[in-house]
């Protein structure tokens, strides 16, 4: 067992699945010789050599069409995009190809592919490098999204995202790469797919996030109890597929809820929750769902970043005004 951050639970979880199965390749810009950008593949081409930790071109549409026929082929490509803000042009490849490939061949083919990359904001980056648009990849049939928060949900995340039968983007929250460290056990033992994480019991009101924000909001849950208030804290996890019989079974037992993302506001994946909680919730809830988001603009440069993402007072607020309702 060892303390690990987040980023390096990333980088245990490939160095494992590289071991266990030799059909798993990592490939992407810089991941070989220099260890990638955030080094999360540091080490690997030393220890499994060139032809299985590949640097690649810069070129993120001939790298995720590499990584398609590869998959085709039988092998299990994991490929990094450095920045999510680069992310774009692999859309085609992982719409047209990736997400398409079991419905065309009618079963004969399928697309074992991990797409990894780092997301989000409040790194000081420049621009291009701190989006979270995580919703484009959740609408997208065939794909699985999944986002850890945590080192210990990152290994046995990733690992599951590698032994999937289907392609899945896993998405990386830079913020808190190195934020805290947890006790991970290196064993190969992954963690279940398509299911939210509960991650604190309550009663009084349910707060739905992922990714970085898990954080803030776990500060939030904190505060409230001081305050005698019972939050209970789901981390989603996997926000395609959606779980939302977990988020339901707690809005039925606290009546209130919640959400908290980075991403803007306009068609996020919070907006899909709080439909689903309409439909098949609304006679559980004792008051309007919120939302606590991004805002609908570019992200900001660095000055602004902190006001564009989610504080623990703005999610503070709309939890206070949810728990006004009789």
């Amino acid at each position: 067992m060892a303390e690990v951050a987040l980023v390096e639970a990333v980088n245990l979880a490939l160095a494992r699945a590289l071991q266990d199965d030799e059909r798993v390749v990592v490939l992407g810009e810089d991941v070989g010789i220099n260890g990638g950008v955030f080094r999360a593949t540091v080490g690997l081409q030393d220890r499994f050599g060139e032809h299985r930790v590949l640097d690649t071109p810069l070129a993120e549409t001939l790298i995720a069409g590499m990584a398609v026929g590869m998959a085709a082929e039988g092998l299990r490509p994991v490929f990094e995009i450095q920045f999510m803000g680069f992310i774009y042009s692999v859309i085609d490849q992982m719409i047209s190809h990736a997400g398409r490939l079991r419905n065309r061949t009618r079963g004969r083919l399928s697309c074992p592919l991990v797409l990894r990359a780092p997301y989000g904001g409040g790194i000081h980056a420049p621009e291009h490098h701190s989006e979270s648009t995580e919703a484009i990849f959740a609408h997208m049939p065939g794909i699985r999204v999944v986002i850890p928060s945590s080192p210990s949900r990152a290994y046995g995340l990733l690992l599951a995202a590698i032994n999937d039968p289907d392609p899945v983007v896993f998405l990386e929250p830079k913020r808190v790469y190195r934020l805290l460290k947890q006790d991970v056990v290196d064993n190969g033992e992954a963690l279940p797919l398509d299911v939210c994480f509960t991650l604190r019991e309550g009663t009084d009101i349910t707060l739905v996030t992922w990714g970085a924000m898990v954080h803030e909001v776990t500060q939030v849950a904190e505060q409230l109890e001081q305050q005698g208030i019972s939050a209970e804290v789901i981390d989603v996890a996997t926000i395609k597929p959606l779980d939302m019989d977990t988020i339901l079974k707690s809005v039925e037992k606290t009546g209130r809820c919640v959400i908290v993302h980075e991403a803007a506001r306009h068609c996020g994946v919070g907006a899909e929750i709080a439909a689903q909680l309409a439909e098949q919730g609304l006679l559980f809830l004792m008051a309007p769902v919120q939302r606590v988001t991004g805002y609908d603009t570019v992200m900001p440069l660095y000055r602004l970043e902190m006001e564009y993402m989610p504080s623990t007072a703005r999610i503070m607020k709309a939890v206070k005004q949810t728990l006004e309702f009789a």
